[in-house]
């Protein structure tokens, strides 16, 4: 297969960016033959930008996700723009930026924008979804392979949702994908105490802007499973209590342990101990908010012959005990599964932790949040089975600890991964939020299996 030539420009009359404008991580031959560590080149160092702020200051570039049209392969590129704070009490205002890039994520095209909070793109049938919401999950679709969009449609009342992309499972004729719902009155920040993860089911074929088109799962909120289970024991956490912690530059705090930002896999090895052979049970692999690094958080969904229910619960032990912690390499931040019938592996980006041991207060004062929060590397690991993990490159890298390449979203494209991801480069207001919104592409990634 002829290699296609990847540069970096955009349609969205942004200036070319690469990676190079970042303090790079990569050394040529002649620096790793001199002395000093070795650096591992990132296996991806160009990039086109989707969308960029000329107010990092202010705005903020937010869950980036990715799909991709059978056929031709048009890319779905959809963003969550946070726009200036507002200095009256007029709310924040949140758009949902959708784009179509038609060249394997050369160019990007403006199609829509929605007020809307979060974004999920799908293909199911005919059709192409983006679902997202805060107040109501809303959808839209688009009969034209995303050139022109349907009016946005409320699906389940005044409930609240977070609704971070994650990835989707394609079976029984059927969609299956997590949409989280936050069990409390909080409007704001980021409660992952009070969020559950609701599996959402419907038939390809469907309509899917109708209601009645959707199953959708129990709510398994993070509180839910504390007073079923108890605390956590022996785990180390909470790592730190919550609260605020001083710093001699600007204070950080420590949030109520929780789960987040999930992705939904299903296990298709017979030999795996958790194979359902009826193909109706799931798991679910969340963020784990614990101050701690390289743990995610674990559960099943199972649903019912007919279809017409499916409950979520911790996943069991072989032993019998319930498992709500697994390891998983960058888990304290959101991560990005996707499974790959040809290798029957598992992928994930994920943000790499180097230094979370490091006291609070001598943190650097450009690092963001807790020591746990690092952002400025992106790894790529594969799996057989979800558990075990292997490191197959840094996706992107940066060594100031004040930018990032963090919070990702990726498919398969033929041979290659793609990647849409959020960027903070040195104009942003800190690694957390990100001023640009970049596309990568990982080529013949396959061939990173050992």
């Amino acid at each position: 297969m002829k290699r296609r030539q990847f540069v970096t420009r955009s349609a969205l009359g942004v200036a070319a960016t690469t990676a190079t404008a970042f303090p790079s991580v990569v050394r040529g031959a002649e620096d790793r033959a001199s002395s000093g560590p070795r650096r591992i080149e990132p296996l991806t160092t160009d990039y086109t930008v989707l969308w960029k702020t000329s107010n990092p200051a202010e705005e903020i570039g937010y869950c980036p996700a990715l799909a991709r049209l059978p056929g031709d392969g048009r890319l779905i590129g959809c963003m969550l723009h946070a726009g200036p704070k507002s200095r009256s009490a007029k709310p924040r205002e949140w758009t949902v930026k959708i784009h179509t890039s038609d060249d394997h994520g050369v160019t990007w095209r403006h199609r829509k924008d929605v007020a809307m909070i979060d974004c999920f793109p799908f293909v199911a049938g005919s059709s192409v979804y983006v679902m997202g919401g805060r107040h109501d999950l809303t959808i839209l679709k688009s009969d034209d392979r995303g050139d022109t969009w349907s009016e946005p449609v409320k699906l389940t009342g005044e409930k609240l949702w977070y609704s971070h992309p994650g990835s989707a499972v394609i079976a029984n004729g059927r969609i299956y994908f997590v949409m989280e719902q936050i069990t409390a009155p909080i409007d704001q920040g980021f409660p992952t105490h009070f969020f559950a993860p609701v599996v959402l089911s419907a038939r390809l074929t469907d309509d899917l802007t109708q209601q009645e088109a959707w199953t959708f799962s129990n709510t398994l909120s993070f509180q839910d499973v504390l007073e079923d289970e108890g605390k956590p024991r022996q785990l180390g956490v909470p790592f730190y209590s919550p609260g605020r912690y001083a710093h001699p530059v600007n204070s950080r705090n420590m949030a109520e342990i929780g789960w987040g930002e999930t992705n939904l896999v299903q296990i298709r090895d017979p030999a795996h101990i958790w194979f359902d052979p009826d193909g109706r049970t799931f798991h679910l692999l969340s963020r784990a908010v614990s101050g701690r690094t390289n743990l995610a958080c674990l559960a099943k969904a199972v649903e019912s012959e007919d279809g017409s229910k499916i409950t979520v619960s911790l996943q069991e032990a072989p032993s019998g005990e319930p498992m709500l912690y697994v390891p998983l390499p960058g888990g304290q931040v959101s991560f990005h599964i996707v499974y790959d019938a040809e290798t029957q592996l598992f992928w994930m980006i994920s943000s790499q932790a180097t230094d979370s041991m490091r006291r609070v207060d001598l943190l650097d004062a450009k690092r963001y949040g807790m020591p746990s929060q690092e952002r400025h590397r992106m790894a790529l690991h594969f799996s057989k089975n979800c558990i075990d993990w292997c490191f197959a490159g840094l996706v992107a890298a940066v060594n100031d600890v004040g930018q990032s390449h963090h919070g990702g979203n990726m498919l398969i494209d033929g041979d290659d991964l793609v990647i849409l991801m959020r960027t903070a480069d040195a104009a942003a207001a800190n690694a957390h939020n990100s001023n640009l919104i970049t596309f990568h592409r990982v080529p013949d990634f396959r061939g990173l299996v050992y």
